[in-house]
């Protein structure tokens, strides 16, 4: 066989050779949470594999939900693929272990009814049939590039396994309610917040003629705005298990940080936007470059709170169980996370996110639609207001849902602003003769350059010239009608739309159905 031959081998076999390395080294993660937990004196069977199960949970976090909070910086190429690993890696694992240890219920969230449980064997047998459900769902959404709520999986392998314990019966109908109407409330609000932001940067920055100069005025607030939201956001839900705050205590605190923030944003933004950059450089990407740095932190910070709540809420059946089987809880006492058990979830995390976070992160990142650092800042911003806001009003969202939701936004604001200007363009057109071709282009221009109030008057002044037909040359609009269309570029892509609204909807009934099955399977192998 030719050298030549050999090296094509090498090449078709590669990716199957990256695959068994990420699967090995899973394997080895998940053999060494065996010998950690009997090291920490968890000799039972029962502790072992639900530590195992944890493990396993935890690593399908990492791959799949990590990639709302690092995926638009990637997109937006704020930050590296590397980067983002790390950053991210580090973070939610600090996230799970500074912050994390707040108490959970042992009975995830009311889904389940704590008084129709009947033994304690039942109980554990229930919470490693909804561990490995969540985590087996998690699997499945993460091999088809579909990001979906872990919350929601838990919560699915809950309901399920306890149908499965208790009969239909055993469930909170009404929290399953509320958790049905997060799969509408959180993508609308993230995208709707999300694509408002944006307008807002497009209307005071962007369609400016002086671009770098609104830039100068808007810029520092709106990332000071940033700090406010993050500050806010992480002593509301970050922080929690360390300092116990309300709202107004921690909207005044953001409030200090942001002024602070302002001051030292301000001087940057100035000097940044008085560069002269080289040829070629456009001013929209000197204001896309003043969002980077705030990008970076805004991966950072909503790493570490995901750490903080979501990986604790995620392995919180495994302290349920832990605390079950050692004699220090019954059924429906509320258990605290122990440190070990923290430590499986924050090292899981991080070896999910880095051996198969990068698909959804690009998936999120790229995929769904272009993502500069503006627009990636918006979706950013979004996520955090939202959950601000829902978290107020006692309103349930996931946070995956409100960051896809917000991608979705600014891209859906996007085509209709390009739908839009498309249409202004034409209207323009239909008021010029064909053969007035340079007074075309040097009103587009004009037009092009002018801030938004500007352009409505301009065409208002086209249409009252039209209807008092001053100029003898210029064609009616029912003339004109017919001969352009109107482009309208989808600048989201609609199968990735669709997907992963289905995965959204079937989440809880997918992970139901595999809670129920598992428990059924594992009742059957313990007795």
């Amino acid at each position: 066989m030719k050298i030549t031959d050999i090296n094509k081998i090498e090449r078709a076999t590669r990716k199957g050779q990256r695959e068994r390395f990420r699967f090995g080294i899973a394997l080895l993660f998940i053999t060494g949470i065996m010998f950690y937990t009997w090291a920490q004196g968890g000799g039972s069977f029962l502790l072992i594999m639900a530590a195992m199960i944890g493990g396993y949970m935890a690593m399908n976090i990492g791959a799949n939900d990590v990639a709302n909070n690092v995926g638009p910086a990637v997109g937006s190429r704020a930050l590296t693929m590397t980067g983002a690993l790390i950053i991210a890696a580090v973070c939610e694992a600090a996230g799970a272990l500074i912050a994390g240890g707040d108490v959970v219920q042992t009975i995830r969230g009311g889904i389940i009814s704590q008084d129709a449980v009947a033994s304690a064997d039942a109980f554990v047998w229930l919470m490693m049939a909804a561990l490995l459900a969540g985590a087996i769902w998690l699997n499945i959404a993460t091999a088809v590039g579909a990001p979906v709520s872990t919350t929601h999986s838990i919560v699915g392998g809950v309901l399920g396994a306890g149908i499965a314990a208790g009969g239909w019966g055993i469930a909170n109908w009404g929290k399953m309610g509320a958790i049905t109407a997060s799969w509408v409330i959180s993508p609308l609000l993230g995208g709707i917040i999300a694509a408002a932001f944006l307008y807002l940067i497009k209307r005071q920055v962007t369609y400016q003629r002086e671009m770098m100069a609104a830039a100068r005025r808007t810029v520092p607030l709106l990332v000071a705005f940033m700090a406010w939201a993050f500050t806010t956001y992480l002593m509301l839900k970050g922080v929690r298990a360390l300092i116990k705050v309300n709202f107004i205590s921690a909207a005044l605190a953001g409030l200090a940080v942001a002024f602070v923030v302002y001051l030292l944003v301000r001087p940057s933004v100035d000097r940044q936007s008085r560069i002269q950059t080289a040829a070629g450089v456009t001013d929209k990407a000197r204001v896309n470059s003043m969002f980077t740095i705030p990008l970076i932190f805004a991966a950072a910070l909503l790493s570490f709170a995901h750490g903080a709540n979501d990986v604790a809420n995620a392995i919180g059946p495994l302290a349920a169980i832990a605390d079950v089987l050692d004699g220090n809880a019954s059924i429906g006492d509320s258990s605290a996370i122990p440190f070990w058990v923290m430590m499986v979830g924050a090292i899981g995390i991080s070896i999910g996110l880095a051996l198969f976070g990068p698909k959804l992160i690009r998936t999120v990142g790229t995929e769904i639609t272009e993502l500069d650092q503006t627009r990636a800042f918006c979706v950013a911003l979004a996520a955090t207001i939202t959950v601000i806001i829902a978290s107020q009003f006692g309103l349930p969202v996931s946070s995956t849902h409100i960051a896809v939701g917000g991608i979705f936004g600014v891209g859906f604001l996007r085509e209709y602003l390009k739908s839009n200007y498309a249409r202004m363009v034409d209207d323009i057109l239909s008021h010029h003769p064909e053969v007035d071709q340079a007074a075309i282009e040097a009103y587009l221009q004009r037009f092009d350059k002018a801030p938004i109030l500007e352009k409505g008057r301009m065409l208002e002044a086209l249409n009252k010239e039209a209807k008092a037909h001053t100029n003898p040359e210029l064609f009616s609009s029912k003339e004109r009608k017919g001969l352009r269309k109107v482009y309208r570029g989808e600048l989201v892509k609609r199968s990735h739309l669709l997907r992963i609204a289905a995965a959204w909807v079937i989440t809880v009934p997918a992970s139901a159905l595999l809670g129920a099955l598992l428990y059924y399977a594992i009742r059957g192998a313990m007795l």
